[in-house]
């Protein structure tokens, strides 16, 4: 931090009040966008950080909070990560990260009563090995935020993007382009198979609208979200009397194995099958072709998260929970319309 930098530097800056630099840098008060952006540029160019180390030594916290995930090799959370540790440090936290694999009892841990003993202030958790009735016997008194699919019972924060209708909208995609065998690559039927779940009931819901039946033998259970499971998936369904003419692969790794088994067998996509993967991961972008994706907003979602959480952090009443949906968008490439259609520029 440039020395000597305060508040109200920044606040004349960004053309704000201190006030306003205030509620930014704390997530004290919803702000706007334009304003949160013209704020975080003049906090970037100053160099300004918030003191909170005294701040958060009087009130007995750690100044760290907790992201827990299943997997840090999953590009996707990879990249919700950097948001949320960018939006951290803004605000003056460290990070702390662990990988679950997805372990019921690993994950119970955060959530059990002496698990601020870990030394952080709160838990952004993005369960796989608990359901949603594992929830409520978290300790109450724990600042949480969760990810994914687990929706709030108003003792904490859900963040995330409308699965369902995304999911409708990614497999309306494919039918609209005129395939009637749309295979869907994903589904988990299990206990804590939350998120998978709703993906499979937006795939059904679009067949359901466009008067096509679901062919039963193309919606493909897989462990995880993948490159083996999509290609394992994808070797499956070719090797069906009637496969298919489009996937909808419930991840852009899933869609990514699923396109290395198509040119295995020597077929082309999106001419012979079109591919629609989730997640808008990098690597999607820079495949061959380019991967037709579900676009969460993954920045907001890291920036709500944080922010959600250090409100709860703060206040010294509880907080009621929120559902906070965060927008998303399908971006159509060339694994589903060709390169000749596909935009020179796209949403990033």
């Amino acid at each position: 931090m440039a020395k000597g930098v305060t508040l109200r530097d920044v606040a004349l800056l960004a053309g704000v009040s201190s006030r306003t630099v205030s509620n930014v840098v704390n997530g004290y008060a919803p702000v706007s966008e334009a304003t949160r952006a013209r704020v975080q540029r003049a906090v970037d160019e100053l160099g300004y950080r918030p003191n909170v180390l005294a701040r958060n030594l009087a009130a007995g916290r750690s100044g760290q909070i907790a992201v827990v995930v299943p997997y840090l090799d999953t590009p996707y959370f990879a990249e919700l990560l950097q948001g949320i540790i960018r939006a951290a440090r803004v605000q003056g936290y460290n990070v702390l990260i662990d990988q679950t694999d997805g372990d019921a009892e690993h994950e119970k841990m955060f959530l059990s009563r002496g698990s601020q003993q870990l030394l952080f202030d709160g838990v952004i958790f993005s369960p796989l090995g608990l359901a949603q009735s594992d929830l409520s016997e978290r300790d109450p008194s724990l600042p949480l935020v969760v990810l994914g699919e687990r929706v709030s019972d108003g003792g904490f924060d859900h963040v995330g993007i409308d699965d369902v209708t995304a999911s409708r909208e990614a497999t309306e995609h494919l039918l609209d382009l005129g395939r009637r065998r749309v295979a869907a690559i994903g589904d988990q039927p299990y206990r804590t198979g939350e998120a998978a779940q709703l993906r499979t009931r937006g795939y059904r819901l679009a067949h359901e609208r466009a008067g096509i039946p679901v062919r039963e033998e193309l919606v493909i259970s897989t462990p995880r979200f993948n490159r083996s499971d999509g290609a394992r998936a994808m070797a499956h369904l070719l090797d069906l009397a009637e496969p298919p003419d489009a996937v909808f692969c419930y991840s852009d790794l899933v869609a990514l194995g699923a396109m290395h088994t198509l040119a295995e067998r020597g077929l082309r996509v999106p001419e012979d099958v079109a591919v629609v993967g989730y997640d808008d991961i990098e690597d999607g972008r820079y495949s061959n072709p380019p991967v037709t994706t579900v676009s969460p907003d993954k920045k907001m979602i890291a920036q709500t998260a944080v922010e959600r959480l250090l409100k709860r952090i703060s206040s010294p009443t509880p907080v009621p929970g929120r559902e906070i949906r965060a927008p998303h968008q399908l971006i159509p490439r060339a694994s589903t319309i060709g390169r000749e259609r596909q935009p020179d520029h796209e949403h990033q």
